[in-house]
């Protein structure tokens, strides 16, 4: 479960995988179709993220043959908060169950400091944890690894 929507999490799996084959003396250029087929989404999906990170500075893409994205700085300069901002905003994914709008116009809902305070941790992981956490993993070996840790 993942407090974002699908887009957002089809970032963190692009970058991931950037992350892992990243190597600051010679940038590791993957395609769309590599990422895709690699986590097992849609190119067009995957084409879409990298060129919304691209234009926010985040990756770098080289065209033609050869070509494709490498992550734009190190991975442990790069925030998962970075990678998930252009797509999702995580104020309004943890709504009150009375509706957008009721808490903060009247009483309070009776989930009102418990869905703040996981909204608040959401925001504490995105923001200290960094792609560094991909960098050298080999994703083929891994049977799961949850993304997240609330705890």
């Amino acid at each position: 479960m993942t407090p974002y929507g699908k887009v957002a999490q089809a970032a963190i799996a692009s970058m991931s995988l950037l992350a892992e084959r990243y190597s600051p003396d010679q940038p590791c250029r993957l395609n769309s179709r590599q990422i895709g087929e690699n986590r097992k989404l849609s190119q067009a999906i995957v084409a879409k993220v990298l060129t919304t990170l691209s234009q926010i500075g985040l990756v770098t893409g080289s065209p033609g043959p050869g070509g494709g994205y490498a992550l734009a700085r190190a991975p442990k300069e790069i925030s998962l908060m970075e990678v998930v901002a252009p797509f999702d905003r995580l104020d309004s994914t943890l709504v009150c169950p009375f509706g957008e709008g009721w808490c903060g116009h009247g009483p309070q809902c009776p989930l009102h400091e418990q869905l703040d305070a996981l909204r608040q941790r959401i925001t504490n992981f995105l923001e200290q944890t960094t792609l560094e956490q991909f960098e050298g993993v080999d994703s083929s070996e891994l049977s799961s690894v949850p993304l997240m840790n609330l705890e």
